[in-house]
């Protein structure tokens, strides 16, 4: 028997409840791992709170994030002792995922867990600080380079813009954070931002077209703030978006992609490829400074969960929530 988080959906309403698990028995291809830590994320703290439909299956184990070590495999790559991590693939929407003591996965969506980090570190970073670095790499890939200008950061105050802009700092970028939190601006350029603007300078609808100000983009926010900052990039510049904390509406003109010759790279971190992974988590191990990543570390315990969630939506928290199982 094991600790989890189960969400239920029945005749009583929709649950969230810390539960007794039994273990199961692996089939071929699963592997079983001991939790050393996870972390509640914007999806999780959804799923936990049932704000948006994330959960599509009932009941279930939410945590779309984990780090542990192998207690029994029945896949090929994998053996008891291993330390892993894992990162989407659907885990904690459609199957239980790392809110839970352990977990019980297909070995084929696990990396091994970059020696350079701690069970803790790993999940300081997430998907958040994993899908932070495929933004980098896709403005880098697209050639935006430190001496191009300014590097916009939204939601700067979420974990993705965090890590993205302790990132994009150490590789020398420029980097403005936008957020709704002003009063965080120390903090921000604590990180590295080398300026804070307000986001209500980006979330009304705009102009087709804006002053150039952007060489590159990370939005995590989507709605207006995502069509202003397409409006705003210089030409030939590049909006990374992984987010949608605004909304899922897109309300702009091709005014920049075919005057400026913009691109819009859309970054997946749910279903990306573990070549892609690999590489991501290679390049968090070595252009990450931990120093800073520790300053983001809030831990708390599987029983402390249920209450975070609601504050995570509300904008209530800093930093990196770590669970400790």
């Amino acid at each position: 028997m094991y600790k989890s988080i189960v969400v239920t959906n029945d005749d009583n309403g929709y649950m969230s409840n810390i539960a007794e698990i039994a273990s199961k028995p692996l089939q071929e291809g699963e592997v079983s791992v001991e939790v050393k830590y996870s972390t509640v994320n914007y999806k999780d703290a959804l799923a936990i709170t049932g704000r948006a439909p994330v959960v599509r299956n009932f009941p279930l184990t939410p945590g779309i994030d984990f780090s542990g070590v192998v207690i029994e495999s029945k896949h090929p790559v994998w053996k008891a002792g291993d330390e892993v991590l894992l990162n989407g693939w659907g885990v904690g929407e459609k199957y239980s995922g790392g809110l839970a003591e352990q977990a019980i996965v297909s070995g084929d969506w696990l990396i091994r867990k970059p020696a350079e980090f701690s069970f803790k570190e790993t999940m300081a970073i997430g998907t958040a600080g994993y899908t932070a670095m495929l933004c980098v790499m896709a403005l880098q890939q697209h050639g935006v380079k430190p001496n191009d200008g300014k590097i916009l950061v939204t939601g700067a105050n979420g974990g993705v813009g965090n890590i993205a802009i302790i990132i994009l700092s150490h590789l020398g970028y420029q980097v403005t954070a936008s957020t709704g939190r002003t009063q965080e601006s120390e903090y921000l350029t604590r990180l590295g931002a080398s300026e804070v603007i307000n986001r209500t300078e980006l979330s009304s609808p705009g102009k087709p077209l804006g002053k150039e100000i952007w060489a590159g983009v990370i939005d995590t926010v989507g709605s207006h703030t995502l069509a202003n900052a397409c409006a705003s990039t210089k030409y030939r510049g590049a909006v990374a978006a992984c987010g949608l904390a605004g909304g899922m509406d897109f309300s702009a003109t091709v005014a920049p992609f075919i005057l400026r010759g913009i691109t819009l790279y859309g970054i997946d971190s749910v279903m990306a490829p573990l070549d892609l992974r690999k590489q991501a988590w290679e390049r968090l191990a070595t252009e990450l400074d931990k120093i800073k990543l520790d300053a983001l570390i809030t831990e708390i315990s599987l029983a402390d969960t249920l209450g975070v969630a609601a504050d995570i939506l509300d904008g209530k928290v800093r930093g990196r929530i770590v669970v400790k199982l």
